[in-house]
């Protein structure tokens, strides 16, 4: 089983960051803090984006266990004997809404919005169970 970050995803933040660009050559113009400011947005867009096209597999799933992307593009295999929880926590703050696929490793806790994962956190949630239950 794995689970991916949704196409769109990276496209629309490359989309972004070339529209920044475009709206400060034409606002821009003989400011360089602006052109700063957008050069750098920009660059992290892109930067966000290659993260999303260089490792779109956020979370898999085997018998064995489960494997989760940390840090940029690196990779870890997390055995189910190691796994305590696994759950769905419901995000309702001002400037995130939604839910979040929690997994719990004792020592470490990663966390996959449904963006992420290109499916909904609940269903993610519940095949992850019933994977671990016929391990």
């Amino acid at each position: 089983m794995q689970w991916r970050v949704k196409p769109a995803l990276p496209v629309s933040k490359l989309i972004a960051a070339v529209a920044l660009l475009v709206l400060a050559a034409g606002f821009a113009e003989g400011d360089p803090v602006r052109w700063a400011l957008a050069a750098v947005t920009a660059t992290g867009l892109t930067v966000w984006a290659a993260r999303d096209l260089v490792v779109p597999v956020r979370l898999a799933a085997n018998g064995d266990g489960i494997t989760v992307v940390t840090g940029f593009a690196r990779r870890k295999h997390l055995p189910w004997s190691k796994i305590e929880r696994v759950r769905v926590e419901r995000a309702n703050r001002r400037v995130f809404r939604g839910d979040v696929l929690e997994i719990d490793a004792g020592d470490t806790i990663h966390t996959f919005s449904a963006h992420e994962l290109g499916a909904m956190p609940d269903d993610v949630a519940v095949s992850l169970a019933d994977l671990r239950a016929v391990s």
